[in-house]
């Protein structure tokens, strides 16, 4: 499955969340890191809901950029 992520940039790193995941959070020092840590947590999440038997939300969200 392919989930959108956001990325922030916070003072001295980068923190990732996954908006279907509720939750499934990650930080990293750089955008190389984060990204790498978000997609094991989006890993260790499923496999933790899949655990518990709970269903794994599909994705839904939409991510796109606007001018303003």
């Amino acid at each position: 499955m392919r989930y959108a992520i956001v990325i922030e940039k916070a003072e001295g790193n980068y923190s990732a969340y996954v908006p279907d995941l509720p939750g499934c959070i990650a930080t990293g020092e750089s955008l190389q890191d984060v990204e790498q840590e978000i997609r094991e947590a989006i890993r260790f999440h499923i496999d933790g809901l899949k655990e518990d038997g709970l269903p794994v939300p599909q994705p839904t969200s939409i991510a796109d950029y606007v001018e303003a």
